[in-house]
């Protein structure tokens, strides 16, 4: 293997399951390989939330002055946008010798494609001479394979139903599993105004100094600015952040509460937190394209995630019509999700996705034709997101809606030749 593609297509043959949960095999090859980290280190774990979050102490810090990386997983074209450096993708090229290196420490031992690249990233990032690093989990936090570094803080966001053949079928289990990534008397932060007691009881057992939402910290706002409290520090008229969403007070001020944390070692001015705020930039997330049609992309993928973008197609004001292009993972609740979006849809494209753990699409559209008022609006299968997309542009009035969402592979699947120019029909000359 002599280039990124290469090592990643050895990576998806090297293990006989997608997903093992568990950190025995991972920590033996941490350890061989000596991956430690000389600066602060936030992990990041939740349901929702955590891609934004992840971003906003990107911005903040980089705006502050301090050499940032950042680890996110899944990519939407690019396995590269998993791993950047001072706010920039690192290179393909760059991240060879760190597979390498993983390689050479497996001796043997059986990596998951995710493992294995999650340490092939980790050791880029231990070795880039960073001021700070946050890690976002791939999935859970006990047994995800970020949790093989020691964060010197920790940061759980909003909790709910996801995943539940891997992560169980309650939030109590669930927040167990995300409490995980939690140490014995380090700091951490949950910014889910209600977690679960699993959470908080496992924060007390190993003697971790938890900081809650409305507890250790306090958020409000009005129409145009809010403010923030915590133990020592006090914000008052900051500007909302550049990432649109209803939730993106919750997510902000999680990432408040661990810059006050972390003030002693990494201060941040009043000044680069509002510019920080204020540039956060976050592909996929109720990103909204200029264009008529208006173009929708997020990457919700559970009830909790579709109920708040209903929330927040409902604040964008009246569209004659909305067109909604859907993908979605087989291990998902797709029938809590269309029936929660049904009220704002008028034009379904359902699209197969290029993995096998998805659903295809002739098998949504038949999920959604069984549901109560299934058979009320329009709804087509396509082979692509791409495909879907250039259909309801094709039928959509230039005043209209598209929304595309469900997996990172629908979006990143829309995304390939970079945002969508819209030709919209019956312009004004």
């Amino acid at each position: 293997m002599t280039d990124l593609p290469g090592w990643l297509a050895y990576c998806e043959q090297l293990h006989p399951v997608a997903i093992d949960m568990g950190l025995e095999r991972v920590r033996t090859v941490a350890q061989r390989m000596e991956l430690t980290f000389a600066c602060p280190v936030i992990t990041v774990a939740g349901t929702n939330g955590k891609g934004s979050s992840c971003a906003l102490l990107e911005s903040i810090y980089a705006q502050a002055g301090y050499r940032t990386g950042l680890y996110t997983s899944p990519h939407l074209v690019h396995f590269e946008e998993r791993c950047r450096v001072m706010g920039a993708a690192v290179a393909a090229p760059a991240l060879v010798p760190h597979f390498e290196a993983v390689e050479a420490a497996r001796q043997g031992v059986s990596l998951t494609y995710f493992e294995f690249t999650t340490l092939a990233i980790l050791r880029l990032l231990s070795q880039a001479a960073l001021d700070v690093v946050v890690l976002e989990v791939g999935l859970g936090g006990r047994l995800d394979a970020v949790n093989v570094i020691d964060a010197d803080c920790a940061l759980i966001t909003s909790i709910d139903i996801d995943h539940v053949q891997l992560l169980g079928p309650d939030r109590e289990r669930i927040g167990f599993e995300k409490a995980g990534i939690l140490r014995p008397g380090r700091p951490a932060v949950v910014s889910d105004p209600a977690p679960p007691q699993s959470v908080l009881d496992y924060a007390a057992r190993i003697g971790a100094d938890l900081r809650r939402s409305g507890v250790d910290f306090h958020f409000s706002g009005d129409r145009q600015q809010w403010a923030w409290v915590g133990r020592q520090r006090r914000y008052a008229a900051l500007a909302y952040p550049a990432l649109r969403g209803a939730n993106q007070l919750l997510n902000a001020a999680g990432a408040l509460a661990v810059l006050e944390i972390l003030a002693s070692r990494l201060p941040v001015s009043a000044q680069a937190l509002r510019q920080g705020l204020a540039w956060v930039e976050l592909p996929g997330r109720f990103q909204i394209v200029p264009g008529q049609p208006t173009l929708v992309l997020d990457v919700a993928h559970n009830p909790h995630a579709v109920a708040a973008l209903a929330l927040n197609l409902d604040a964008m004001g009246y569209f004659p019509a909305t067109h909604a292009v859907f993908g979605a993972m087989a291990d998902k609740d797709v029938a809590a999700m269309l029936q929660r979006l049904a009220p704002l849809i008028d034009h379904w494209y359902f699209t197969d996705l290029p993995t096998p753990r998805a659903h295809t699409a002739q098998h949504l559209l038949a999920l959604h034709q069984a549901l109560p008022a299934g058979n009320k609006v329009s709804a087509s299968a396509h082979t692509c997101p791409a495909q879907a997309l250039q259909e309801a542009a094709a039928l959509a009035e230039a005043a209209d809606r598209i929304l595309v969402f469900g997996s990172f592979f629908t979006v990143g699947g829309v995304l390939q030749n970079g945002l969508p120019r819209l030709a919209a029909k019956h312009l004004p000359t």
